[in-house]
């Protein structure tokens, strides 16, 4: 079984590579989070990097985390190898966030991802459990670890990484995007139990965004939609895509980080969607 926790970089995953993009400094140029402490999940490459770059870049201190180093970890940012699939791992890193920063403010939950199958039915039950460990029950073991912290100090920041394709959803990834789905249901609820708190949590969806990993993703996905009879050859962007293109890593991460700042103030509950307009809205 292949299942990488920093994602795939595309609609089915939260991005594993570096796109393109110098991912230097914060769109607002400012220092908007200065003092503020925030834990990343898959933050060593792709999507979660450019959000800690970002985050970095504003002023944050930031501890990121996958299931091992890498050499694209971003400069200034502390790391722990940790397997946020498991309760295990999720209570251990929750004790080095609390020990390294003293403290979280804000959490951004980016590990997922998946592989495709022929078709939902072709899915092990492993394959199903490990979906909804990596890219929902990851999310909720580490809220609950670290979301009474932010209770006593009535305030915190929340965003879910989703995907897009929860909005067209396929057999051969339908364990991918059932644990979004379930991600997203569960974000809007946890939004409104923590209002109250002063705790803000929001979703972003990613739509198909170039990363290396998502190529990875892009071919294995050739290759099973050709074993089902379908077209073999990539997809390029522009035939799927109002605006043309892929997205980059730094598109998802300045939306992360939109919600993150106070510029978001008075949302709650909400899910971005960042897709070029791929996926139909409705």
């Amino acid at each position: 079984m292949t299942t990488a926790e920093n994602g795939t970089g595309n609609e089915f995953g939260n991005g594993s590579g570096n796109g393109p993009g110098d991912g230097s400094g914060s769109e607002s140029g400012t220092r908007e989070f200065a003092g503020k402490r925030a834990l990343v999940t898959g933050g060593s490459r792709g999507i979660g990097a450019a959000v800690v770059r970002r985050l970095l870049d504003a002023g944050a201190e930031v501890l990121t985390t996958a299931r091992s180093a890498t050499a694209t970890v971003p400069d200034g940012a502390a790391f722990v190898a940790a397997d946020v699939r498991t309760r295990a791992g999720a209570e251990a890193l929750a004790a080095t966030a609390r020990e390294m920063l003293g403290g979280v403010d804000i959490l951004v939950h980016n590990a997922g991802g998946a592989r495709p199958h022929e078709g939902a039915l072709a899915i092990p039950d492993e394959e199903w459990q490990d979906a909804l460990d990596l890219n929902y029950l990851a999310s909720v073991r580490l809220d609950a670890l670290l979301v009474p912290g932010m209770r006593e100090r009535r305030s915190g920041r929340i965003v879910h990484v989703s995907s897009a394709a929860v909005l067209a959803p396929v057999g051969p990834f339908l364990h991918y995007t059932a644990a979004k789905a379930a991600l997203e249901n569960y974000s809007k609820g946890l939004a409104v139990e923590l209002a109250p708190f002063g705790i803000r949590v929001n979703a972003v969806s990613p739509g198909r965004t170039t990363t290396p990993g998502g190529e990875t993703t892009r071919e294995q996905w050739a290759e099973v939609s050709a074993r089902m009879g379908g077209a073999s050859g990539p997809i390029d962007a522009a035939d799927t895509t109002p605006l043309g293109r892929d997205g980059l890593p730094e598109d998802i991460a300045d939306a992360v980080l939109f919600l993150l700042s106070d510029r978001a103030k008075w949302l709650t509950a909400s899910n971005l969607i960042v897709d070029g307009g791929e996926f139909p809205r409705g």
